[in-house]
């Protein structure tokens, strides 16, 4: 079991969403998404404050993704294993019966169940930032397969690089983004004068459009758009994110 599928399934065992994980190491809900399938790690300030949150070791969320060449058995593994070997004879034979009865029966029942839509999006691997980004948007990319954590209306997905939308968008996370209009208070994904962007989207009446960080820290990454400027703006989609207040006084 790898380190991420280990991180999930001891949230899981508290009765933990995503949502409170996030709020406890102080990331955003797609970032904890990011590190239970594999796309990418917790920085190591996170990873301390994960092991607090779980209330686990270093070994209990890494002891699947290396082998000490001894034992590679989970405790609980171990503590069935011990209840077997003290069995006598008979109640080995009545295990294994049991056992090859379940693996029959749930062989049957995978082969009934319809088998799942598979789809799958682009995901981007370069051209938004938090920041700076390539300026080529439609390249440099790979397709990955929708699983039940992405969105539903999701139709590509973008690794974000950079500061400027933390924490509620990580340096390294992957967002989803559809086609939908956005509307003020949205983040999108944005071609400024042929550079990508990731930035949280508002028009004023006057038709004025400002691009805010998100991170207040990185205000200096601020875009704003005055009516005749001259400049192009092009939206390629609407992150799919709950919405975000806007900067106070600066609108």
């Amino acid at each position: 079991m790898s380190f991420g599928e280990q991180m999930r399934r001891r949230r899981e065992e508290l009765g933990m969403t995503r949502q409170q994980l996030a709020q406890r190491l102080g990331v955003s809900v797609s970032a904890v998404g990011n590190y239970e399938t594999g796309v990418s790690a917790p920085k190591e300030e996170v990873l301390l404050r994960l092991f607090t949150a779980l209330e686990a070791e270093p070994n209990y969320l890494y002891r699947g993704s290396f082998r000490d060449g001894e034992d590679s058995h989970s405790d609980e593994e171990r503590r069935l294993l011990a209840k077997y070997r003290d069995l006598p004879l008979s109640g080995r034979q009545t295990v294994h019966s049991l056992v090859d009865a379940l693996t029959v029966m749930t062989g049957e029942l995978r082969a009934a169940a319809p088998a799942a839509e598979v789809r799958t999006i682009p995901l981007y691997t370069s051209p938004a930032a938090a920041g700076f980004a390539a300026p080529v948007f439609g390249e440099d990319y790979e397709l990955i397969q929708v699983s039940g954590d992405v969105p539903p209306g999701a139709e590509l997905a973008v690794r974000i690089q950079g500061d400027s939308m933390s924490p509620v968008i990580e340096d390294g996370s992957v967002v989803y983004v559809n086609h939908d209009p956005v509307q003020s208070g949205d983040v999108g994904i944005f071609c400024v004068d042929g550079d990508m962007l990731c930035k949280q989207y508002y028009r004023d009446g006057f038709g004025m459009v400002y691009l805010f960080s998100l991170n207040r820290k990185r205000a200096d990454m601020d875009v704003i758009f005055h009516r005749g400027s001259g400049r192009s703006l092009t939206c390629f989609g609407r992150v799919m994110l709950h919405s975000q207040p806007l900067p106070e006084g600066h609108i």
